[in-house]
């Protein structure tokens, strides 16, 4: 299914990293979904599937991913760490394409907790959304879903798949089913005012994540945990935190290296959030 298709310059590039196996569709349903397939009949870490087009891509809480066919890096990896550093495989990821669209394009997006790549508005205008992530965490490896849940150990590996979904090359009119997205998304092209190419930007995506993997695997999620503080749209910045049975209003202070969202609301104390979505107020 994968064989024969377009990500030759990216395969060579990385020849000697972990993300060497690089699969590029045309199309298919969800690359994340077809990962956390491979991984489920004992695929290596480091399998890398890009797709040109998802017609059931995937956001968090079930949300469709939409995109122009061909205008989006569309891209999931499967990754084995340890669970002690498993959440912080979203960061690392974060990180790594943050950095990649700095090196090929030249600009210089942030990070917005908890999955997205944001353009930064100028005070008078909100922040734009460039591109979201999704990690799926598949069975600890030896557990028997029948069984239920089993928590993985500290050093016990775990399974999951990072996705990516960056918009890249914008038409100058977006079709009528994704026009809607200009008002809170916008794409690389946009940004720079020239296409950008998406291969080079997943050589350089996979290339920084090399980095920022191993790290975090060799001395745990310190370093990782530090370039997002330093990346980060979120952190000092008045927020609400939409837990769907509540709101919690109050100022970003820290991320820990789990990867949860430390804020002090209005009231007073601290609380450390795992999961919800945050809304930037201006």
């Amino acid at each position: 299914m994968f064989t024969g298709m377009p990500g030759e310059r990216a395969r060579t590039r990385l020849a000697t990293t972990r993300f060497a196996d690089v699969r590029w569709v045309a199309e298919t349903g969800s690359t994340n979904a077809d990962a956390l397939a491979l991984a489920r009949d004992g695929a290596a870490e480091g399998v890398v599937l890009v797709a040109d087009h998802q017609s059931a891509g995937r956001g968090r809480h079930g949300r469709t991913w939409i995109a122009p066919p061909g205008a989006s890096l569309l891209v999931s990896v499967l990754l084995r760490p340890p669970a002690s550093v498993l959440g912080a495989t979203t960061m690392a990821t974060a990180v790594a394409a943050a950095e990649a669209v700095e090196t090929v394009a030249g600009v210089s997006p942030r990070l917005k907790w908890p999955n997205d790549l944001v353009w930064p508005g100028d005070g008078s205008t909100p922040d734009r959304k460039l591109a979201g992530l999704l990690a799926e965490a598949d069975w600890p490896t030896g557990s028997d879903i029948a069984a239920g849940w089993r928590a993985p150990g500290p050093g016990e590996r775990a399974v999951v798949v990072v996705g990516l979904g960056l918009n890249v090359n914008w038409p100058e009119e977006l079709p009528p089913a994704a026009a809607e997205l200009a008002e809170t998304a916008v794409a690389v092209n946009h940004l720079t005012g020239r296409n950008v190419d998406r291969e080079d930007l997943l050589g350089a995506l996979l290339g920084r994540l090399e980095h920022h993997y191993g790290e975090l695997l060799a001395h745990g999620a310190g370093a990782v945990t530090a370039c997002w503080r330093e990346r980060s749209a979120t952190l000092g910045r008045r927020v609400r935190v939409d837990l769907g049975r509540e709101d919690v209003v109050g100022t970003a202070v820290d991320v820990t290296p789990e990867g949860h969202l430390v804020v002090e609301p209005v009231e007073g104390g601290r609380r450390t959030f795992a999961v919800g979505d945050v809304i930037h107020l201006r």
